[in-house]
């Protein structure tokens, strides 16, 4: 794909999260503004998504806003998700049974990727979204992941990746994260105690399903999660269990 290409893909990604940061109706300046873009180019994309059904106008005041066609899509997509879909019910059952919020991912690149979150009903709890970035070595979910990793082949994946510290509590030396994710994998689950979130601690466990290798995780505010690692992390193997037992009967 050529970089112009990439370019116009990401112009239009930026138009659609402009809208989601405002989360109001925005004229045609405004837009390319808060989206960063030319005016010249995002006139140009907001003409093609006008004409698609994506965006409608206004007349007073003259602005745009997108119609619900990108959420029927978005949502018609994520209802087929080969893992999410089977998953959910158990996800939400175990974020109801931890009372805590519920995370499931898995590997993309040198990243950790968000494919669903089930948030706590805490007021206080950790919140993220699906489709976020997190780090491999400093996430619950990523220190997972790599535990599923044999010792030579995770010391060979933890040689390419920048361990910057997230917090003052992150693993920065290898060798160190290293032994952590190998008592983590002796134990039968992985931790993180403030290592990517500051006051975040999170239990977490890898699973394969489908010959792909997912992780989910239990993550909280520290002053609930420390008195309670041992019941989050029980419920969490049992879950992911059953999750590998319901996709080995297919």
């Amino acid at each position: 794909m050529s970089g112009l290409a990439v370019t116009a893909v990401e112009r239009v990604l930026d138009i659609l999260e402009a809208f989601q940061t405002s989360q109001k109706p925005l004229s045609l300046t405004d837009l390319a503004e808060v989206a960063g873009i030319p005016k010249s180019s995002c006139h140009a994309i907001v003409a093609t998504l006008i004409a698609r059904g994506y965006l409608y106008s206004l007349t007073r005041p003259r602005a745009l806003y997108p119609t619900r066609r990108m959420y029927d899509i978005a949502r018609d997509i994520h209802e087929k998700d080969p893992f999410v879909e089977r998953m959910m019910p158990l996800l939400e059952r175990l974020r109801d049974s931890s009372r805590e919020t519920v995370i499931l991912g898995k590997q993309q690149g040198d990243a950790v990727i968000y494919l669903q979150v089930v948030e706590s009903p805490h007021s206080i709890r950790y919140s993220a979204k699906p489709g976020e970035f997190k780090p491999l070595h400093s996430s619950a979910i990523g220190k997972a992941l790599m535990g599923s990793l044999k010792e030579p082949e995770l010391r060979t994946a933890l040689k390419s990746l920048d361990l910057k510290a997230a917090t003052p509590a992150t693993l920065t030396d290898r060798e160190a994260l290293v032994e952590d994710i190998l008592d983590s994998r002796r134990r039968g689950y992985f931790l993180t105690r403030g290592e990517n979130v500051p006051d975040v601690w999170a239990v977490s466990a890898f699973l394969t399903v489908n010959a792909q290798t997912l992780a989910v995780a239990i993550a909280g505010p520290r002053h609930r999660m420390e008195t309670s690692v041992a019941e989050a992390a029980q419920l969490l193997l049992a879950t992911c269990s059953f999750i590998s037992r319901q996709w080995s009967r297919g």
